[in-house]
């Protein structure tokens, strides 16, 4: 799958749309990791049975010569009771960062990968299988298309990303079961759903739930995926956005080649490469690229808070606002002591807040009714506001924040039509809940907001 709808040598900058100017964009560029489908004959057949428990599932391949587990995930089907609760697996997200080859696998964490029996392929080693769109191609562009038709390395479990003094180290797939490992441990029954079917079907995928779960960092969203979210939360739903930096990326997709999708990384933005001018168009749907802030649904629309800052995998602690104290907001807190640092801990980073943290913006779209109950503090020198957040160097683009600066925001709130929304603003908060064998403030946190979603129907 070469790169279409780039500029050709008779682009002349009047016109940015290629749909536009046809002639002016004559060009294919190929590369030799193009990839978009390994073309593998199919070797294993599995039926799920009628009835099957939704959730995430692993297949355990031997063959002798190497192991493997290749999830998956069950949907409910048709004729199956609907649980009240729904992950939203963010498998778009996996796959733009799928076999992304960070050239960290030498030193302590290829030690730390062998003492704990991780998963020992990292795509620093084995490239065979195509790159993520975060990385390069060999002539220096940035890598558009991600594909799920080939093995992906980063989408596995005890797959580890980063050597973490004070946890796991684990990010995407890995770092998702933090939260569906606690759903489990509370007794929550739930069900898993993916962005994909979430694009396919809309705000039908999610209507039969009563709350609905997002993942550490679902990142990557087309315009489908966003106005469902919105829409199950203004008809009443509850959305619970349990991760940092998401709603962020616009992706595009097409009906005919439904195992791609598409970046173009335009006009700002935190990236490791940058579209060319004239490049901002998707080839696969021809629709405009780039931040959702810019294509007119900031993240605060949709789960009432958005990227604002980052800094290395590193966590620290929320603390509690003057707001967080009114009655009608003290069941959130109940078993939490007033003066508690809330997620001090944690296997992500060694804190709840941090990483890539977001914000409560009313300019952005943060609804009125949400409040902010938590913000955090005592981030390290690594973390800085992101670009597009900036005007100049420490002027924001915006109004002024009561809870600005580099802190992560907790909100919460209700609206008259009984849509609710809670958000951790940040990556490692899940991290933090198997702490002291569940028994924490976080954990405690969001059991007491989940308890009061689901009374509430």
């Amino acid at each position: 799958m070469p790169t279409r709808a780039i500029r050709s040598s008779a682009w002349s900058g009047r016109k940015q749309d290629w749909k536009q100017a046809p002639h002016e964009y004559a060009a294919i560029s190929f590369h030799s990791d193009d990839l978009s489908d390994c073309g593998w004959e199919t070797t294993i057949r599995i039926v799920v049975p009628e009835g099957m428990r939704s959730g995430v599932y692993g297949l355990e391949i031997d063959n002798g010569a190497g192991k493997d587990t290749i999830p998956f995930y069950v949907v409910p089907g048709e004729r199956v009771e609907r649980q009240r609760i729904v992950f939203l697996a963010p498998t778009f997200t996996y796959m733009a960062y799928a076999n992304f080859a960070r050239g960290n696998f030498d030193g302590k964490l290829a030690e730390r990968v062998a003492a704990w029996e991780a998963y020992p392929h990292n795509p620093d080693q084995l490239g065979a299988y195509g790159y993520s769109t975060y990385s390069r191609h060999p002539d220096g562009t940035g890598v558009t298309l991600s594909s799920r038709l080939r093995p992906i390395l980063t989408m596995r479990p005890r797959y580890l990303v980063y050597f973490d003094p004070n946890g796991s180290g684990m990010r995407h797939f890995p770092a998702d079961s933090h939260l569906t490992d606690w759903l489990e441990e509370k007794g929550y029954a739930f069900d898993v759903l993916t962005d994909e079917d979430l694009d396919r079907d809309g705000l039908a995928a999610l209507s039969p739930y009563d709350v609905v779960l997002t993942g550490t960092h679902p990142e990557y969203h087309t315009r489908r995926t966003m106005e469902a979210l919105i829409a199950y939360r203004e008809s009443g739903g509850k959305l619970m956005y349990l991760g940092g930096n998401g709603f962020y990326w616009k992706i595009g997709r097409n009906d005919d080649l439904p195992h791609l999708i598409e970046v173009r990384r335009a006009e700002g933005g935190m990236r490791v490469w940058a579209s060319q001018p004239g490049e901002y168009y998707h080839q696969l749907d021809g629709e405009y690229g780039g931040l959702w802030r810019r294509n007119g649904i900031p993240p605060q629309k949709v789960a009432g808070v958005g990227f604002t800052a980052e800094g290395g995998f590193e966590g620290s602690y929320y603390v509690r606002t003057a707001a967080s104290y009114r009655d009608d907001l003290a069941f959130l807190f109940e078993g939490i002591s007033p003066s508690e640092r809330i997620g001090d801990f944690g296997l992500s980073g060694g804190g709840a807040a941090g990483f890539e943290i977001d914000q409560a913006a009313v300019d952005l779209g943060t609804p009125d009714f949400a409040t902010v109950v938590a913000f955090s503090e005592g981030h390290g020198l690594s973390f800085h506001t992101t670009f597009e957040e900036l005007l100049l160097p420490g002027v924001f683009d915006g109004r002024p924040r009561e809870h600005g600066g580099v802190s992560a925001n907790i909100v919460y709130g209700k609206s008259e039509t009984g849509g609710g929304i809670f958000a951790v603003g940040s990556i490692t908060f899940c991290g933090s809940l198997s702490h002291n064998n569940y028994d924490n403030n976080v954990s405690r946190l969001l059991e007491n907001c989940m308890r009061r979603f689901l009374a509430d129907d």
